[in-house]
Order: C-alpha cells, then structure tokens, then sequence
C-alpha cells in the first residue's frame, strides 16, 4: 500500500501540466474546422448542391451557418477564446454532418478488416470494399505503374462512415468540460481577470 501511495503521488504531480490535454486538443482541431469552414464559404453553390441532395433543408443557409460555425469556431478553438461556449454549436455540426452524411455508412472512415469495432453496424461495405480494392489493385497493376501509384500508401477504399465526426464530437464535448485550460488560452486570463475584479 506503502509504494502504491508514492506512486499516487508521483502521478499527481503531473496536474501541474493538467493545461496539455485542452492545449493540446485545441490545436487538433482547430485547423481541422478552420479548413473545412473556409471550404465550405468558398464554395457555397457545390455545397449547397451536396446538402440539399442529403435532404437538409434551407441548403445554402445551413452552407453559411456551418462553413461559419466552423471557421469563428476553429479561430477561437486555436486562441483558446470562449471555447466552451463554441464547443456547442461545433458538437451540434458534428452530429449533422454524422447524421446526414455519413451514418448509412456506419462507423469506420476506412473499410478496418482486423481493427473493426464492435458497434460498426456496416460490415457488409467492409466485406464490400475488401473485394473492390482487390480489383482496382488488379486493374491498376494492368493497366499502370502500380508501384509509382502506391509509392506514398497503400491503395485504399473510402467507406466514409462517422468516425472522424464522432471522435471530433467526443474531443469537443472534453473540452466544453474541461475548458480550454490554463495558461495558453485567453480564457484563462478573462477568467483571472474577472475573478479578481469581482472578489
């Protein structure tokens, strides 16, 4: 019990960098939504056409309202700036773009053959993907110089299921929690501020 206490401690002592985990989440994504925002802005009309194929209503508002959501958000994400305010209405665009966009193609990005996990409900597009990648390996080794083509990796078949949106949900509900930590965010200083104004 002794050295299990002293190893409490020890771990304990790293609280002291408690300000990594927000920090470190932040600069993830924030380029992430910062890119897509802009994505979105510049090309409203393509958008527009993709959302209102989903079946989302008001198509080119909601192009403004997420491409915006997105690009104020990531810039606040990276300056550490209202962040958990922001986290609100980036984890409500994640579950849109999940719902709309991807969920009929369950959960992995990527057709995982070894690393699937349990709740993926679409492991018909994985046995799917499996047998197309074969055949575009064949016809490319055919037809092309395979080696060239696949220098920089593996040739792949996207699934895109809702992975990335959940995991960034999952990042962004943390951080409305935890807040966007200490030291290497403006709201920490607001807060400082405030707290020692008002006590």
């Amino acid at each position: 019990m002794q050295f299990l206490r002293q190893m409490q401690k020890l771990l304990n002592i790293s609280k002291a960098l408690d300000w990594l985990g927000p920090l470190a989440l932040r600069i993830f994504l924030a380029p992430i939504f910062i890119l897509a925002g802009m994505n979105k802005l510049s090309n409203v009309d393509n958008v527009a056409s993709w959302f209102e194929y989903l079946g989302i209503p008001a198509p080119e508002l909601m192009v403004y309202l997420a491409g915006t959501t997105e690009l104020v958000g990531g810039i606040l994400l990276l300056v550490g700036l209202g962040v958990r305010w922001i986290a609100v209405p980036l984890m409500f665009t994640m579950i849109v773009a999940a719902t709309s966009a991807h969920w009929e193609n369950g959960w992995h990005v990527l057709p995982e053959t070894e690393l699937t996990v349990p709740w993926e409900w679409r492991t018909d597009l994985i046995d799917d993907a499996v047998v197309l990648k074969d055949e575009a390996k064949s016809v490319l080794r055919k037809h092309s110089d395979y080696d060239y083509l696949s220098a920089a990796g593996p040739i792949t078949i996207l699934k895109n299921g809702i992975e990335f949106a959940a995991t960034y949900f999952i990042m962004l509900l943390a951080l409305f929690f935890t807040g966007a930590g200490r030291f290497f965010s403006f709201d920490y200083w607001v807060d400082r501020k405030l707290n020692s104004e008002f006590s």
